[in-house]
C-alpha cells in the first residue's frame, strides 16, 4: 500500500463516514439530534428520542456507510486499504467535517466493519454483546462489550498484526467515545435502555 494510496483511503472512508445519517433523520423531524438525548448522533440516541423506526433507519444508514467505505478502501488498496478504511470511517463518523466535528460514538460503523471483515469474530462478539444488553440493559456497556470480545478474539485467532491491532485501535476509539458513560456506569448513574414512548424536545437523559 503506497502513501497515495494510504492518504486516498483515509480521506475518502473520513468524508464518507462524517455524513451522519441521525443527523440529517432529526432534522426532518425540526431536531437536532445532538441537542437531546445524549447529544449523540448515534442509533441509540436517536432511538431514544425520536422513536425506534427512527433508530432502525439510522443503524441501516451507518451500517451502510461503513460498509460503502470499506468498500472503496477495498477497491483502492485490497485487505489494507479495508482495514484503513474502517478506522477512518469511524473517525469521520466521531467527528464529522460535515457537522463541526460533534458526530456519534461510532458503534455501528465499528460493528459494520468486524462483520464484514471478519463474520464468525463479528458474530460472537455481536452474540457477547446482546447477552450484556439483555442482562443490564445498558447499550454503552454492551457497545463496549461487542469492542472488548472482538479484539481479544481477533488477537488470538489472527494475530497482532495488523489484525489485532486493528481492532485496539477500534476499542480505544469506542473507549474514548465512552468516557463519559464508563464514568457513570462505575458510579451506578448510566441511563438504562428502554422502547418507551420518545420524548419531547428539549429532555436529555444521560446514555
Amino acid at each position: 500500500m503506497t502513501p497515495v494510496q494510504y492518504g486516498l483511503v483515509a480521506l475518502t472512508a473520513y468524508l464518507i463516514g462524517s455524513f451522519s445519517f441521525g443527523i440529517v433523520i432529526s432534522s426532518t423531524k425540526g431536531r437536532d439530534i445532538r441537542q437531546e438525548g445524549s447529544k449523540s448522533s448515534g442509533a441509540t440516541n436517536v432511538t431514544r428520542v425520536l422513536g425506534i423506526s427512527y433508530g432502525v433507519m439510522t443503524f441501516l444508514g451507518d451500517f451502510i456507510k461503513a460498509a460503502t467505505a470499506l468498500g472503496a478502501g477495498a477497491l483502492i488498496a485490497g485487505h489494507d486499504g479495508a482495514l484503513v478504511a474502517s478506522v477512518f470511517v469511524v473517525i469521520g463518523h466521531n467527528w464529522p467535517i460535515y457537522y463541526g466535528f460533534k458526530g456519534g460514538k461510532g458503534i455501528v460503523c465499528s460493528v459494520a466493519v468486524v462483520l464484514l471483515l471478519y463474520p464468525l469474530e463479528g458474530i460472537l462478539a455481536s452474540l457477547a454483546a446482546i447477552g450484556v444488553i439483555w442482562l443490564s440493559r445498558y447499550v454503552s456497556l454492551g457497545s463496549l462489550t461487542y469492542l472488548i470480545v472482538s479484539a481479544v478474539i481477533l488477537m488470538l485467532t489472527r494475530g497482532p498484526v495488523p489484525h489485532g491491532l486493528w481492532a485496539v485501535i477500534l476499542l480505544a476509539l469506542g473507549i474514548f467515545q465512552h468516557r463519559s458513560n464508563i464514568q457513570r456506569l462505575v458510579r451506578g448513574k448510566e441511563n438504562k435502555f428502554s422502547l418507551k414512548r420518545p420524548q419531547s424536545p428539549g429532555v436529555n437523559t444521560p446514555g
